[in-house]
């Protein structure tokens, strides 16, 4: 098996998170007591990538549930899935983050990390081999980015060779709930870009607009966004869970999605999505998957893949389908759209494919995207930053916890460096490639190469 460990930490990491194993546990037939009472022999085939067995035909979740304040696990623990979560596998502190990174990272997460990793240990010890971690959180408050970046930092630290995957959500333009929001998410970026191997990066604004525009939801609540963020996450990691013709696991995808390591925040979408009122009129087929897949309102992002340049994507299909179709289709796209793909990675696109559709879906499709269009995000971020960081504004609630301004200086350039990564793979052409045979054949020219090569 290759067993994941799931965390969620705050409170929007806790809902989505718990929004998954409620999707994920459907999948498999687990009831909401986590007995099975499904009828597949699928569903069972490799539940130990995400459940640990107990007696009685039970499976509990590895996952791990962390907060600063109580209020979210009461929550948790008075919904219907509170026999699911295994009860020492819950780690609150009482005072909270106060929305402050800080805390997170520094004084109230500190004190509450190790608790936390113990935990981690056990599940990882239960484990045959042990895959990676993947992590929910958000960035805009405390809990989320304060003490999630500190959890991947030590987790990283502990097991370096396994894989570490967090769905991010990120501010976005038009919902704001935190005032210091930009700088909790450039501290956690600064983090991320060095202790994360893949981040998904999820924002409001752009769920918001496809379940108003697409979905027609006159008034979205949390619980509809969350069903969005979950179908992704269940489609990510679909080819671990269930059998199929082409698999893929978190390795197998990092390694074609991401070029070079810092750059590995994707843009993420699903299909299909429309309408109820509109479904009876629609024929879902591959190729109606895939066009909605590549369409712009289709991410839940609130950037637009077409502003930058595709470096790679994935396509993580779902259902009776045939493989050659879906790579023909995977041709014509990239043929038609040949300006959104960067021309010096040949064949940029990967595929999976799992012979199990989700429940009451026939077939569907996952999208991840390196795109560098992603910059935008950043930017935006840093515009804020720089702007309230220049007057040192709301800095006092940083520093009285022991923060360095220095710090913020470092996460700013870091931040800065990485939108001109982006911006730099975007313009790159196949050209290049000529200047730079010159220069290595110059170089090779040189009397001093051979003795270098030695």
């Amino acid at each position: 098996m290759r067993e994941i460990i799931h965390l969620q930490i705050g409170q929007c990491g806790n809902q989505i998170g718990t929004k998954f194993w409620e999707t994920i546990s459907a999948e498999h037939g687990l009831g909401d007591d986590g007995v099975y009472v499904g009828n597949n022999a699928n569903q069972l085939s490799r539940m130990d990538v995400y459940f640990n067995e107990a007696s009685n035909n039970k499976y509990v979740p590895r996952s791990v549930l962390v907060d600063l304040e109580s209020g979210t696990m009461d929550a948790i623990r008075s919904s219907p899935l509170a026999k699911l979560f295994r009860p020492d596998n819950f780690v609150f502190g009482e005072n909270g983050a106060g929305n402050n990174w800080a805390k997170g990272h520094y004084t109230e997460g500190a004190e509450l990390v190790d608790a936390v990793l113990d935990v981690v240990r056990k599940e990882a010890e239960l484990s045959d081999c042990l895959q990676g971690f993947q992590l929910t959180h958000s960035l805009g408050g405390g809990t989320g980015s304060g003490m999630g970046t500190l959890l991947i930092s030590k987790i990283r630290e502990e097991y370096p060779d396994r894989m570490m995957s967090t769905f991010s959500v990120l501010p976005s333009p038009a919902t704001s709930d935190t005032i210091v929001e930009p700088y909790n998410t450039t501290l956690s970026v600064h983090q991320l870009v060095e202790n994360s191997d893949e981040t998904f990066c999820i924002d409001n604004q752009a769920l918001y607009d496809i379940c108003m525009n697409t979905l027609k939801v006159a008034s979205p609540s949390y619980s509809n966004l969350n069903n969005l963020v979950c179908s992704v996450m269940s489609g990510t990691t679909t080819c671990l869970r269930f059998p199929g013709q082409l698999n893929s696991d978190l390795r197998k995808m990092a390694v074609n999605l991401v070029p070079f390591p810092r750059l590995h925040f994707f843009m993420v979408g699903f299909a299909p999505l429309s309408a109820t009122m509109s479904e009876s009129f629609r024929n879902i087929t591959v190729s109606e998957l895939t066009s909605q897949m590549f369409d712009a309102r289709n991410m839940m992002a609130a950037c637009d893949p077409r502003q930058g340049k595709y470096l790679a994507v994935a396509a993580i299909y779902r259902g009776r389908i045939s493989q050659r179709e879906v790579e023909d289709l995977m041709l014509q796209v990239q043929t038609k759209q040949s300006s959104l793909f960067v021309e010096w990675i040949p064949s940029n696109v990967k595929t999976a494919m799992c012979d199990i559709p989700p429940p009451n879906l026939k077939m569907s499709s996952t999208f991840i995207g390196n795109s560098t269009a992603v910059q935008e995000l950043f930017r935006r971020t840093n515009e804020q930053f720089a702007a309230m960081f220049r007057r040192k504004a709301y800095l006092h609630w940083y520093t009285d916890e022991g923060m360095d301004e220095m710090e913020f200086t470092e996460a700013e350039s870091n931040m800065v460096d990485l939108i001109s990564e982006y911006l730099q793979y975007q313009d790159a052409t196949i050209d290049d490639d000529a200047h730079l045979e010159q220069d290595y054949d110059e170089y090779a020219d040189d009397p001093g190469y051979e003795q270098d090569a030695q």
